[in-house]
């Protein structure tokens, strides 16, 4: 499977559960820990904890299995490791105040065809700052 099929795979996971500002970073020349960060938000901890749910589950359906899942209790921030790609799911404020954004700004940022897909749909993008409704 390509990069950017895989990549689709994770993207339509969170989609499922309607999460919102989704951001793909290709991170692979920046850190050893990844090769991509897929960050996105939900409007509560309750959604934040149902996307990662969703997320899990999605993924298991295609036998892919997370090697760590890291503040789903919580709700404020959710981090599920799928070594080579990772993803955080934050609540919009806590995202605000941790700004991987602007912490990986070097990064590539990439866009696959569910984000697109997405985007004609629901005009919410985030711009590391707020969530703006074009």
């Amino acid at each position: 499977m390509s990069m950017e099929n895989n990549l689709d795979l994770y993207v339509q996971a969170v989609l499922e559960k309607k999460a919102e500002g989704i951001v793909v970073l290709d991170v692979r020349s920046l850190t050893s820990i990844a090769d991509t960060f897929i960050i996105c938000s939900g409007r509560s901890n309750r959604q934040v904890s149902a996307i990662a749910d969703s997320v899990e589950r999605f993924l298991k359906k295609q036998a892919i299995k997370p090697l760590s899942v890291e503040g789903k209790a919580d709700g404020h921030w959710v981090l599920l490791d799928y070594g080579e790609v990772i993803i955080h799911i934050f609540y919009e404020t806590t995202r605000v105040f941790y700004d991987l954004e602007g912490l990986w700004s070097d990064a590539t940022r990439i866009t696959t065809e569910s984000m697109q897909k997405s985007h004609a749909a629901d005009a919410r993008v985030f711009d590391g700052q707020e969530i703006i409704v074009e």
